[in-house]
């Protein structure tokens, strides 16, 4: 089953129209498969247009031109409450900063996002404490961020991402804050998710993080950079 599927998706910042010599152009007509399950490593240099792939990904912004399909649903076009409902149902957000709530428990930020999504209080909290559990963090349900190390602080932003089960998880740069052997800790993490089933994109500059994935997709100047473009590249 395949869980993201782009077509020609191009993004245009500024500029009256795509043929304007002020617009610039994020991505050219990206055309990227993901099956259900897979680990994927997004990568690329700076301003290559991962970013904004990323973005579109994540139903946090929206492309230009093109098509997306999200786990069998069109999404492009859409706007305001469909979208957030979308990334509440369908996407778990790791990114590098954490953006837990710094007054609430850890039991409490990894419930958050079923409130939103009306799950009952009951199932709520049962479903926190077998993640925290999950992410080897039992003890601390009752404790604040702050009295965390990162990556703690990590592993409960990746409890929250997988709160609501969701089709995909998304993560943006999860060991940029951490040192080496906390970050290697995260990424095993990852690769566990992975084995249990789950579908991670992973969105990196980092060769060793890539390494982690199964496939990895490479961005230049908002396109794909395929086996054939390299060899045009180098001939």
């Amino acid at each position: 089953m395949r869980i993201i599927e782009t077509r020609n998706l191009i993004k245009t910042y500024g500029g009256r129209h795509e043929n304007d010599g002020n617009a610039v152009h994020a991505l050219r007509g990206i055309d990227l498969d993901v099956e259900k399950g897979e680990m994927v490593a997004l990568i690329g240099p700076s301003g290559s247009g991962k970013s904004t792939l990323m973005a579109i990904l994540g139903c946090l912004d929206a492309p230009t031109g093109g098509s997306y399909t999200l786990d069998g649903r069109q999404v492009e076009g859409l706007a305001g409450a469909e979208l957030a409902a979308i990334r509440n149902e369908k996407i778990g957000f790791v990114f590098q900063q954490y953006n837990l709530l710094p007054k609430a428990t850890i039991l409490r930020n990894v419930e958050l996002p079923m409130l939103y999504a009306g799950v009952s209080r009951r199932e709520r909290r049962e479903r926190a404490l077998d993640l925290l559990a999950r992410v080897g963090l039992p003890d601390k349900v009752n404790v604040l961020p702050g009295a965390l190390s990162g990556g703690q602080r990590q592993r409960v932003a990746i409890a929250r991402a997988l709160a609501n089960r969701p089709a995909l998880l998304l993560a943006d740069e999860p060991t940029g804050a951490l040192d080496s052997k906390t970050g290697q800790e995260v990424l095993d993490l990852f690769g566990e998710l992975h084995a249990q089933g789950n579908t991670v994109v992973l969105v990196t500059h980092d060769p060793k993080i890539a390494a982690l994935a199964e496939r990895r997709v490479e961005l230049r100047d908002g396109l794909l950079w395929d086996g054939e473009q390299r060899e045009k590249a180098a001939a």
